[in-house]
């Protein structure tokens, strides 16, 4: 069986550095370290930090006072910093940075007096967070329809602002529906998109033409995990989401001669080469890469925490000691 593997794939930066955060603090401050939701979409990642002393909540009255508390990647409203602040919490903020912009685009669009349209999935986390950084008036929209649903005039000044698990293919037909809808419209370049997000779409397109099934090795409640399934799925590639190689099915791979794997932004690379091994227990394997946009971008933790020496070496490519699997490139 050949199994070819996309790139890039698994960990973005925004991943790495807020798992490098609660690393850290737990280096430098000791158990336990409290993080309001979980850090990152993994349950593997997850428990790898509660082993080490990390405890996940949901809600910071389970914060005991002065406790450190590190605020996960997806962030959160602006009322759980202002509650934070009120206990005395000690805060460390692991928000995407990518995140961050877009509240500072946000609310810089409403000081020009502008509605804000926010493109992103009901419920979810980043959502949340971001429609309570956002002070004034912001729409939530998730399709087309939505735009037209809108309860604005069609000259109202707007502006949008999106998920940043959302790529420029996902979001398109939407801000194209406000153009046509609406007469001043503003919104950030592509440019200002998750790098992460597209380049991994990318890459499973790519894969698709190649491959005769395909796994994302993701959580089932992580968004850009869920919409690299649905793009196999559309461009007629049978694709499974997967946590790990214990839930393929035999029956995925009859037939199957190339299997394609990619990994969500906060999967580790230990969980494909699970994959990868499971694989192997059905059929000998020939492992390869294909070529791919290569990604340097690093984002820095607090300051706070640049002089702690002992915390572990996170890097896309591996987690808690483990080692990169091979990168062979063909085609």
């Amino acid at each position: 069986m050949k199994v070819i593997l996309a790139k890039p794939r698994g960990f973005c930066a925004g991943v790495v550095r807020a798992i490098e955060i609660v690393e850290r603090a737990l280096d430098k401050y000791g158990p336990p370290v409290y993080v309001r939701h979980e850090i990152v979409h993994n349950k593997w990642v997850v428990d790898a930090l509660k082993a080490r002393g990390a405890r996940f909540v949901e809600d910071l009255s389970e914060v005991p006072e002065n406790a450190i508390t590190i605020f996960s990647a997806h962030c959160v409203a602006k009322k759980v910093e202002i509650e934070a602040k009120e206990r005395g919490l000690r805060v460390l903020n692991a928000t995407c940075p990518l995140v961050s912009k877009v509240h500072s685009q946000g609310r810089h669009y409403v000081r020009q007096g502008r509605t804000v349209v926010l493109v992103g999935h009901a419920g979810h986390p980043e959502v949340e967070g971001t429609l309570g950084q956002i002070s004034g008036p912001v729409r939530l929209v998730e399709t087309e329809k939505d735009v037209e649903m809108l309860d604005l005039p069609n000259d109202a000044p707007i502006a949008y602002v999106t998920q940043t698990t959302l790529s420029v293919d996902d979001t398109r037909g939407i801000i194209d529906a406000l153009y046509r809808r609406f007469t001043d419209v503003v919104g950030p370049g592509t440019q200002d998109i998750c790098y992460a997000t597209q380049n991994r779409q990318t890459a499973l397109l790519e894969l698709t033409k190649l491959v005769d099934a395909i796994f994302v090795v993701g959580a089932k409640n992580s968004s850009n995990s869920n919409r690299l399934c649905e793009i196999g799925i559309e461009a007629g590639t049978p694709t499974y989401l997967i946590a790990n190689g214990g839930e393929i099915r035999p029956e995925w791979l009859r037939d199957v001669e190339v299997v394609g794997i990619t990994a969500g932004a906060s999967a580790p690379e230990v969980m494909v080469r699970d994959v990868i091994n499971a694989l192997r227990q059905i059929s000998p394997v020939e492992v390869t890469t294909l070529p791919g946009q290569d990604e340097s971008i690093e984002f820095r933790v607090p300051v706070e925490l640049l002089d702690t020496t002992g915390a572990k070496n996170i890097s896309k490519d591996s987690y808690l000691g483990n080692t990169p699997s091979p990168e062979v490139v063909c085609w």
